[in-house]
């Protein structure tokens, strides 16, 4: 019996080590849950690039030792929704306006998504971000978090 890498409700979650491999393999296991999607083309590389960023911010900065941080996307008819969360409540992300040294990386989510923003979870907090299917990327200023989210 062939295994299914995708799942029937356009959900993929996982958890992996706060460290930068760890950060590799999200990217790296986003890419191919996209490909089994069938999303391709512009969506794919914003998404592989966003995916990419917020794992690297939760390793860099949301990292507690013996924590793991959770990858979550979710597909929709116009877009991609992609959650990171990590340990670390108290270091929430904000854009630098201009960056001497790094710092781009949430400039570029800001730039490759229809909206983003961050959430408090019980431990730690969740970095979300939505890519849209089309190429009407606009640049974004983070959405207030709020409990609603």
């Amino acid at each position: 019996m062939k295994s299914e890498n995708a799942t029937p409700t356009g959900e993929f979650t996982l958890r992996l080590s706060a460290t930068r491999r760890g950060a590799r393999l999200a990217r790296l296991l986003a890419v191919q849950q996209l490909h089994d999607w069938g999303v391709t083309g512009s969506a794919a590389e914003a998404a592989e690039l966003v995916v990419a960023e917020l794992a690297t911010n939760a390793v860099r900065h949301g990292r507690v030792p013996g924590r793991d941080f959770e990858v979550r996307m979710a597909r929709d008819d116009d877009h991609v929704r992609i959650e990171l969360s990590d340990a670390r409540g108290e270091r929430r992300p904000s854009p630098v306006r201009r960056p001497d040294e790094g710092g781009y990386g949430l400039l570029l989510v800001s730039a490759l998504t229809s909206a983003w923003g961050v959430k408090d979870r019980c431990v730690g907090k969740t970095v979300w971000a939505t890519v849209p299917m089309s190429r009407q990327n606009r640049v974004t200023e983070p959405v207030p978090s709020s409990s609603g989210l």
